[in-house]
């Protein structure tokens, strides 16, 4: 897919889409907790569907009906013997030590850049688990074979949270007593939150977290309650709404609505840098709205929200100065290597950036120039640059541009909601 962004004038309101993140940990919980789960408000994104079938694989019932999804599980019992993560890599790194609780040989295997992307984290800890694991010299496919048997360990959480919400929800689902999971270097702790603020939800045992260095599960006699019956409603996605409120300090007059403010998503702080740069920004509690006006450059560390780099880039090439964003180091693991790739595209745009180190510096205010960028097959990378493209001085044209599908299926038919002249070419 082909898409062109015309510069174009944004207006209205728009309700954030449901967050990927929230969406992925429900489906994993639904299963772990067992019982029947009604997901309200749920994702539609290539990254949920991924989720909703692997539980299928590993022995839940899923039904869709009048825009909510129910899940019926009775534990979990795979009944496939390969496991397909789409491109997830919350999905990989957090379904492996549920497969991995299995009593037979299961393959877990991916697509695209999730097949680049490092698992040795589970050759180290899974055999500490009692797990057998067979690797691709530390990447896919996964061969795992078990029960997990919690066990007091430590693992290095410097390259993403993801692993530990896998290893948690499965001590959870094996009912870990007296046990220990240590952390070093952990990063992006708001996500670990949510995890536990999910497994709260599900009724699933919740550790103890001792300032995010040792997560303590107590345990109880009690069975899981299989005849259980929950409702969870999916939180909007403070990481595609950060696109929108982007957009609309940039473009136009907007309202988005469907964000909690009281969320423990990580992407929540694009607020801080649009406050930080003076952004013409309203926060109410039903909505967010935003009004075009001069910003200047701002500091931001993004170490515990590495997510936010590409919307902050699109904000920080219409602020007057240079913008430095920290956490760079987070960046290299994701679709693409995103420092990179932000570098590379919005340099075609007319946007200087520079990488030093830990640092990401971006020079804006400048004006930014129509161009043919590509997405890297990145889905923050094409939103980014779209939204870019609505205040360049001539048209930006996206290629790959449908990995957006990835999170957000719905962005370029909310943006053009909102006012934005598109052209969507099909290949």
């Amino acid at each position: 897919m082909i898409v062109t962004i015309q510069p174009s004038v944004l207006g209205g309101e728009i309700t954030a889409p449901a967050s990927k993140s929230s969406m992925q940990r429900a489906c994993a919980a639904a299963l772990a907790a067992g019982g029947v789960t009604h997901i309200k408000n749920p994702g539609t994104s290539n990254d949920d569907k991924a989720a909703l079938g692997v539980i299928r694989d590993l022995g839940a019932e899923v039904q869709q009906k009048d825009g909510e999804i129910m899940v019926k599980s009775s534990g979990i019992h795979a009944r496939e013997s390969e496991v397909f993560c789409g491109e997830s890599g919350l999905g990989i790194r957090m379904f492996t030590p549920l497969v991995a609780m299995n009593n037979r040989m299961v393959t877990i295997t991916g697509e695209g850049s999730l097949v680049t992307r490092p698992m040795d984290f589970f050759d180290t800890v899974l055999p500490q688990l009692g797990v057998e694991i067979i690797t691709n010299g530390g990447l896919l496919p996964l061969r795992v074979k078990g029960p997990l048997v919690p066990a007091e360990i430590t693992i290095d959480g410097s390259l993403s949270s993801q692993f530990l919400t896998g290893i948690l929800l499965a001590y959870a689902a094996s009912g870990a007593k007296d046990v220990s999971v240590n952390v070093t270097n952990l990063k992006s702790k708001p996500y670990v939150d949510l995890t536990l603020a999910v497994m709260e939800a599900f009724g699933l045992p919740v550790p103890e977290n001792r300032n995010y260095e040792s997560f303590y599960f107590k345990g109880t006699d009690q069975a899981p309650d299989l005849n259980a019956e929950r409702s969870y409603t999916v939180e909007g996605d403070w990481s595609g709404g950060a696109f929108l409120l982007v957009a609309g300090a940039i473009a136009g007059n907007i309202s988005v609505k469907g964000l909690n403010l009281i969320s423990t998503q990580a992407d929540k702080a694009i607020l801080q840098a649009l406050i930080s740069c003076g952004a013409g920004i309203s926060i109410e509690d039903e909505q967010i709205s935003l009004r075009p006006i001069p910003m200047r450059a701002f500091q931001f560390d993004a170490t515990d929200c590495p997510d936010l780099f590409p919307p902050l880039v699109a904000l920080a090439a219409f602020c007057k100065g240079t913008t430095v964003i920290e956490g760079v180091e987070r960046l290299v693991h994701k679709e693409s290597n995103r420092a990179l790739t932000l570098q590379q595209e919005f340099g075609k745009m007319g946007v200087p950036i520079e990488l030093q180190g830990n640092l990401m510096i971006v020079r804006g205010g400048e004006g930014v120039m129509g161009a043919r960028v590509h997405s890297h097959h990145d889905h923050r990378i094409a939103m980014a640059c779209a939204v870019a493209g609505l205040r360049a001085d001539t048209p930006v044209t996206i290629a790959e541009a449908e990995a957006i599908n990835k999170s957000y299926p719905d962005f370029y038919e909310h943006l053009r909601t909102l006012g934005a002249s598109l052209n969507i070419e099909q290949l």
